[in-house]
């Protein structure tokens, strides 16, 4: 390829009264288009009548330039054709004009991702707001997002009409992450921490919307307190895995567990009931959080044409996938106690409330803590911790075989060798054995945690700072490839082209895409191999792992 100061000008193309195909061909062959009658197709197209072609001409160059910078410089075309036939066009052309900027920004989104195109594509308007002070140069904020939220919903008073302002709300802040993303302006902790804000208040919303219309139909659950009087019963979302660990990736299910206060009493009809309304029909509380756990998922999930807010995982409750989708407390507690598994005390590490109660929630978190931590009662030795290890080390084993069969042991990102589970397998194992005696090792994120290994002299700064390094490349790949399409992938991408597109979504040189994507693959495989080798110390090597040894001695330095 041309470096970008010597590649020709592209304005023939639009404005030459006769041309060649040999020089089209020459000319946007320098910019990275391969398909060169469709990238031709795509300008004519785009040019519209002699007005809007000079136009088209003078961004041109622009244009073509930034284009030649994105992973896909031939969709990014096709993205600017269907946003030109979606806008007034020549306003539209004399905007860009005035604004390279976001004339950039723009090829950037259409060559690096089709999910964040679409949404520009849809909604023309969302590319003012980008422009707007704050929406790019600052990080999203809690308070900021919450604040927008409950403007958009304003005092609508539909359920349906609610939940599509969630739906379009998610797609508009979905793409001001994903843009401050790609742009550089976003370390990973920055993107995960604002996807799981947005999760979180986005499932709040969800409930507070699906409760209130419930509460219409059935009244307000409630139960009888220690003192005999009758109180609401509270109901809370736990949120688990990356949403929990405030950790969330792009194109996450959300996992997600229900929980209510008591599973004694029943709904009654609210105070102060307008008169001439239809009585609200009583149930128990079983039913109603029953009900509202299948109408907040379904709320959360349904797919519509404004999308959906966040598809939904429940099998982290308690029975997976055949269980109750709401327990109570109690209930709970005493799953735990004789049914729970050793993956559960690791999941559980990272849950959090996100919605409803937080008094609930807090209880939930105060109950499980025995059940997380009953390996590392007084009995907690070399013999039980080697047991815990094994556990964890089994459920990998059945993770490897699977990306076996597969053929993903090399390319999937996050449960292949030396991938994202490994490192988090390795921080909550430290954790159950450990936690209890030393609370300060507790950290719902992976990368705090690290951190306070390395205080209590668990881990070296070295392999903190190793783990760290890979913990972020490993979560920026796997970033790069859900934002394309917004699908729930982590395996890399098998062709060589696409391999080079990945690479240059991730950051790598996009001048020589061959030599960027060599130095992608030699440095994923240099942090997969320190990982896997860190890894396999603990769980394959666990009589002389210095880890476990350290371990132990914290155990009983802190009886």
């Amino acid at each position: 390829m041309l470096p970008v100061s010597l590649k020709p000008d592209p304005t023939p193309v639009l404005l030459a009264t006769e041309r060649s195909a040999e020089q089209v061909r020459a000319i946007l062959s320098a910019y990275g288009l391969r398909d060169i009658e469709q990238a031709d197709r795509n300008l004519q197209t785009m040019a519209g009548d002699p007005h809007q072609r000079r136009q088209l001409a003078e961004v041109l160059p622009i244009l073509l330039e930034s284009v030649f910078r994105t992973a896909n410089p031939d969709q990014a075309l096709n993205h600017w054709e269907q946003l030109l036939d979606n806008v007034t066009r020549s306003s539209f052309l004399d905007y860009l004009h005035s604004s390279p900027r976001m004339l950039d920004m723009l090829c950037t989104i259409f060559g690096n991702s089709d999910a964040l195109a679409f949404a520009v594509i849809r909604d023309p308007m969302l590319v003012y707001w980008l422009a707007e002070e704050g929406v790019l140069s600052k990080p999203p904020t809690w308070k900021g997002i919450e604040a927008a939220l409950s403007k958009n919903l304003g005092h609508l008073t539909v359920k349906e009409l609610k939940l599509e302002v969630l739906r379009r709300f998610r797609r508009r802040e979905m793409l001001r992450i994903g843009v401050r993303d790609l742009l550089r302006l976003a370390a990973v902790p920055e993107t995960t921490a604002s996807l799981s804000d947005l999760a979180s208040l986005l499932i709040h919303a969800a409930y507070d919307i699906v409760d209130a219309d419930l509460r219409q139909q059935y009244g307000v659950p409630m139960h009888k307190n220690r003192q005999g009087r009758w109180v609401e019963t509270g109901f809370a979302v736990m949120g688990m895995g990356k949403l929990g660990g405030h950790e969330l990736n792009y194109s996450s299910d959300v996992d997600l567990i229900y929980v209510y206060e008591s599973h004694e009493g029943e709904t009654r009809p609210p105070r102060g009931k307008s008169a001439g309304r239809p009585a609200a029909v009583g149930i128990s509380n079983e039913e109603y959080f029953e009900i509202l756990s299948r109408e907040l998922t379904k709320a959360l999930g349904e797919q519509t044409k404004e999308g959906y807010v966040f598809r939904v995982d429940l099998r982290l409750r308690a029975e997976g996938s055949v269980g109750q989708l709401a327990r109570s407390l109690d209930d709970y507690k005493k799953y735990y106690a004789t049914r729970g598994q050793a993956w559960e005390r690791l999941a559980l590490l990272k849950a959090w409330p996100v919605a409803g109660s937080m008094a609930v929630g807090k209880s939930f978190l105060t109950m499980v803590k025995p059940f997380i931590f009953a390996s590392a009662g007084k009995k907690t030795d070399l013999a039980g911790a080697l047991a815990v290890v094994q556990d964890v080390r089994a459920v990998k084993e059945m993770i490897d075989a699977k990306m076996a069969d597969r053929g993903h042991e090399r390319r999937n990102v996050k449960l292949g060798t030396g991938g994202i589970r490994e490192i988090e397998f390795l921080v909550q194992t430290v954790q159950v054995l450990v936690g209890k005696r030393v609370p300060a090792l507790l950290d719902r994120s992976t990368l705090g945690a690290l951190d306070r290994f390395v205080r209590r002299k668990l881990i070296s700064a070295k392999d903190r700072d190793d783990l760290t390094a890979a913990y972020l490349f490993l979560r920026d790949v796997e970033h790069k490839l859900q934002m394309v399409h917004d699908l729930q992938t982590h395996a890399l991408p098998e062709s060589g082209e696409e391999l080079e597109r990945c690479a240059i979504r991730v950051g790598y040189d996009s001048d020589d895409r061959t030599k960027g994507a060599a130095r992608f693959r030699a440095d994923h495989e240099h942090h997969t191999e320190i990982v896997n080798r860190i890894f396999r110390s603990l769980f394959y090597e666990p009589k002389t792992s210095p880890l476990l040894k350290t371990m132990l001695r914290a155990i009983n330095l802190h009886r």
